[in-house]
């Protein structure tokens, strides 16, 4: 039951942190030169989106969980199992960002699904 929780946390609210980053820079825009001040302004216009402190929220929890994890279980088993976060991210963008996603990309999504429950059911 650990293992469900520890592993729906990082994959949760990893993908719900990159979402909310994603959202947040929408709102921002793109900077429109590398020069240090349009970089700057870019960095102050996203602190003052709410979504972008929620992402980092978020990110920060899945990154302890991900080093609880990691002090329990093997690499070459949590590597593989936080690749869920792909399944999870294709599925947020469809619903949360409105983003389309294509046939290929979700065979792809599907093949990483299946890779990761190789890997768990060979946990053992």
């Amino acid at each position: 039951m650990r293992d469900v929780i520890l592993f729906t946390l990082i994959v949760a609210a990893g993908t719900g942190g990159e979402l909310c980053v994603s959202r947040a820079m929408k709102v921002v825009g793109e900077a429109r030169s590398f020069h240090p001040i349009e970089i700057v302004k870019v960095i102050l216009r996203a602190l003052r989106v709410p979504w972008m402190w929620l992402g980092v929220g978020m990110m920060a929890i899945a990154f302890f969980a991900l080093l609880g994890a990691l002090s329990l279980y093997n690499v070459s088993f949590v590597v593989p199992v936080t690749a869920l976060s792909y399944v999870a991210g294709a599925f947020g963008g469809v619903t949360f960002l409105r983003e389309r996603v294509s046939a290929q990309r979700w065979l792809g999504v599907l093949l990483v699904a299946i890779g990761v429950t190789l890997v768990f059911l060979g946990k053992s």
